[in-house]
């Protein structure tokens, strides 16, 4: 996939890598495809993954606040976003189910949607 084949809008970017991803879970060969390989690998794999890269954009984001040079952690963030995707397409479902959840808490005080989460818990 390249950016030449993308429009530009985000959702565009969103449903082409999510049909990207879906594409490669399905059909790929783990040893040709890094997003078959850690569906193959399973879900602690990928978890990890998720994990790794939070950690790198945590670091990245301290480098950034230092340095001021933000293009380290805007790559780590994209890696974070790419490997949550993997995540949910693993899981079946889609990045675009975060997306209505988030827009659904638009006009909701952040306090009081962390305190009804609690509630429900």
């Amino acid at each position: 996939m390249t950016t030449a084949n993308l429009s530009s809008t985000n959702s565009d970017i969103i449903a082409a890598l999510t049909q990207v991803l879906a594409d490669r879970k399905a059909q790929s060969d783990p040893d040709s495809s890094y997003v078959a390989s850690l569906h193959h690998k399973g879900l602690n794999k990928i978890l990890e993954k998720v994990g790794e890269e939070a950690t790198e954009v945590i670091l990245a984001a301290k480098d950034a606040q230092t340095s001021g040079n933000k293009d380290e952690v805007i790559g780590e963030a994209a890696d974070v976003v790419f490997h949550l995707m993997v995540m949910l397409s693993h899981l079946d479902t889609d990045f675009e189910a975060v997306l209505s959840t988030l827009a659904g808490r638009f006009n909701v005080s952040g306090l009081d949607e962390k305190a009804a989460r609690s509630m429900n818990k």
